[in-house]
Order: C-alpha cells, then structure tokens, then sequence
C-alpha cells in the first residue's frame, strides 16, 4: 500500500512543473495584453503628436487600479493574476535595464564643444537643477506628515527631501530627443542647447540619486564610506579597464572580428554584468547599465557594428510596457483622496516653476531671446520615462509613500503631455526646418 503511494505521487520537479503550468499560461496572456495595449494606445499617442512613450505609459496606468478598481469583479487579477507579478518584474527590471544602457550610450557632451553654447549650457543646466531640486525638498519637507508612516522605511525627512529633490530635478533625455525630431528641431540650435541640457542635468541627477541611495541605505558611517568607496572603485574601473579594453577587443582590426555577434555579446553582458554589481553594492541595477552604457568606445561601434545598440533599444522597447505596468499597479488615481488631489496640485506646481523658470531665468542672464528663452523652459520640463525610473527607485528605498508616488506619477506625464502644444505655441519652426524634421520622424528613442 505504501509502496503503491509512493510510486502514484509525483516528484519534486514534477510537481513544481505541474503548478506552474497554469500560471505560466496566464502570464503570456497578461503578457500579450499588456502588449496589445501599449502598441494601441501608442498608435493613438502618434495621432495626437505625441510621444509613442506616452501612450505606453498611460496604458500601464490605466491596467492598474487607477481604471479597473472601478469594475466590479476584480478584473485586475484576471487580467494580471498575482501568480505572473514576479515575472513581470524581472522582465520590467530586464527593460530597464537595457533602457537605461541607451540612455548611457546616447550621452553626449558634442554639444558642449562649441565657445559660444558653453556658458549657455552650463548656466542653464545647473539653474534648472538647482531651483527644482531646492523646491522639490521644501516640498517633501511640508507633505511629510501627511506620508504613510507604514510604508516609509527611513527615519526623518532627510531622504524623501533629497530624493524629491532629486526627482524634481530630471529630465527625459530621450523622450525629449523624439519631441525634438519629431518637430524638425534636431538640429535646430534650439534642439542643440536642450538635448545638452538635458543631458547635462540627467547626469548630475543620477550622481546625486546616487549619492541619496547611499546615504538611505547605509546603515552607519562605515556602510557609507564602503559602499561610497566602492562606487567610486566600479566607476574607474569603467573609465580606465572597461572602456579601453571594448575599443581593443572590438577593434574591427582584430582575427576575430567577422560580424556584429561578438559586438552584441560582449554589449549585453557588460551591461549585464555592470548592473548586477551596482545591485551588488547596494545601488540600483540601473546605475550600472547608464554607467556602462557611457563608457562603451563609439567609434569601433559605429564603424564595425552601428546596429547593435539598435537591437539592444529595440529589446528594451519591447520590455518597457512591462514596466509601466508593474509601475501602473503602483499608482491608484482614485484612491488619492483630497488631500492627494492638494499632492498632486503641489508637485505639479512645483515641478512646472522649478523647471520653467530656473531654465528660462538662466537662458535671459545668458543672452538668450525671450521665446527661446521660454521654449528652453518647456522643453527641460519634460519628465517622461527617465522620471518614471527614477520614481520606481525611490518607491523602492521607502522615501516616498504609494500617494506621493502616484502624485509623481501624475507629475511626470502631465509636464511631458504639455511639451508638445506649449512648444507649438511659443516656438514655431520655418517651413525649411519642418521639411527637414519630416525625414526625422519615427528616430530617437521612444
């Protein structure tokens, strides 16, 4: 009797196979959902000028409980069971990461080269850094007490000021290079000065992020001075290993250089490897992709390979809708409440000046015409994706609650939607410009 029980149950392997099949079914369906919804939506962004990006983001939202918390039935968890969360979060982790590789790469300091656009750039990047990131800490200062105290997993209001700080103070690079491309203003002396903003102000964002997720997760003066020490050890190791070993081994001079495989390779798994020790150091993975990412050699790239970071942005855009709905699930419009909706106003108020006017005041001191001057302001206020990314780290260190999150949320779409049309309305191409814009749609970075 015993021996036939034995020999009818089923092996540890089976029986783990057995309870995954279902929800690994589940999680393909929940899977092409969330791709079917981000494709429509970003074909319907497209029609309304806007960046394909958005509408990604918006339809991660609304497949949280922002929208669907509003039909009986919990539609959420048939749509996106709770069995598939820990493989969408990989796979969201995987996107970002790749992600955040292009944005390392695409960095570029070209625009800094010319005399006359250093002190503009300079002068417009650290105003438009500095007054946001002052305001943003007032502000967390101010809506402390009203922050969930269950959900917060610092001491104080040191980390979530620095870190809405921090926040306020990005950019999106890349959803900002598509607006420019998209509106004939690539090239444009215009799009010139604000990508190298914007590229600047990125960079001194994610150092001084950095320099938060350190200060949060040290556990004491020790912890700090380690893990600070060996950031700083990974980063010249980039900088003086990494970087000139790439240009040697994929020199197209080289026996072994017959295609882009080995350049795709040795891509995927330095970044790979790059985020898995920032994670290791107690950093966020995507540190280590945009550090690697910005170290990698171009030259051997675009002349042996010029497709291969294509593919890699190409995987991530794939991977990003996964994002945004493990983001989306995290934000719930219609539980912000009043005191949310007073949030929102605030961040949003906030967010709008800092930017504007810090960009706008330092682009006047610099001889910058009044309409250039304020298109500068709108561009730089564009959030997008990267503040998407950055708000996720934050939600994960515990210096901000699920309403702030959501708040920031709201902020980050709100100041990309109102790029487009403010930039209409204060900045209006010629004819030549728009003509050449018009073979630039469709590139950059969605």
């Amino acid at each position: 009797m015993a021996t036939h029980l034995l020999r009818a149950a089923p092996t540890a392997p089976d029986a783990l196979a057995a309870a995954a099949a279902p929800s690994t079914g589940r999680f393909l369906l929940a899977l092409a959902l969330i791709v079917t919804v981000a494709f429509a939506l970003a074909r319907l962004a497209r029609k309304v000028r806007q960046p394909a990006v958005m509408g990604e983001i918006i339809g991660g939202i609304l497949l949280g409980p922002s929208l669907l918390s509003l039909f009986p039935g919990n539609v959420q968890d048939h749509l996106i069971p709770p069995s598939s969360l820990p493989y969408l979060q990989l796979l969201s982790q995987l996107g970002l990461v790749l992600f955040m590789f292009g944005v390392g790469y695409q960095f570029d300091v070209g625009h800094l080269r010319t005399p006359t656009a250093k002190r503009q750039v300079a002068a417009v990047s650290l105003s438009s850094v500095a007054l946001p990131f002052g305001l943003g800490a007032g502000l967390a200062v101010w809506l402390h007490p009203w922050l969930s105290r269950s959900e917060l997993k610092v001491d104080g209001r040191l980390g979530p000021a620095l870190f809405l700080g921090t926040a306020m103070s990005i950019t999106a690079f890349p959803v900002l290079a598509r607006i420019l491309a998209e509106r004939g203003l690539y090239k444009d002396r215009l799009g010139s000065i604000s990508l190298a903003c914007a590229a600047v102000q990125d960079f001194l964002a994610w150092c001084v992020l950095a320099a938060v997720v350190v200060v949060v997760r040290a556990s004491g003066p020790w912890p700090l001075a380690r893990m600070a020490l060996e950031s700083a050890l990974l980063l010249a190791a980039l900088v003086l290993l990494v970087r000139p070993g790439l240009t040697w081994l994929l020199d197209p001079a080289r026996p072994w250089a017959g295609g882009s495989a080995l350049s795709h390779a040795v891509l995927v798994v330095g970044v790979l490897l790059s985020a898995a020790a920032t994670d290791a150091i107690g950093l966020h993975a995507v540190f280590g992709a945009f550090a690697f990412g910005a170290v990698v050699p171009h030259r051997p790239i675009d002349e042996f390979a010029p497709e291969v970071p294509e593919r890699i942005e190409q995987t991530s855009l794939l991977l990003l809708p996964v994002f945004f709905t493990v983001t989306g699930l995290s934000v719930d419009v219609s539980g912000l409440g009043g005191r949310g909706l007073l949030m929102t106003a605030a961040v949003l108020l906030v967010a709008c000046t800092g930017k504007f006017v810090g960009a706008y005041t330092a682009a006047r001191l610099t001889a910058a015409p009044p309409r250039e001057a304020a298109a500068l302001g709108v561009l730089l206020n564009a959030r997008g994706l990267t503040e998407l990314v950055i708000l996720n780290v934050g939600l994960g260190l515990g210096v901000i609650d699920t309403r702030l999150f959501t708040a920031m949320v709201l902020m980050a779409v709100g100041t990309t939607l109102m790029t487009g049309p403010l930039l209409e309305r204060w900045w209006n191409p010629p004819a030549s410009v728009e003509r050449v814009g018009a073979g630039a749609r469709g590139t950059g970075t969605a």
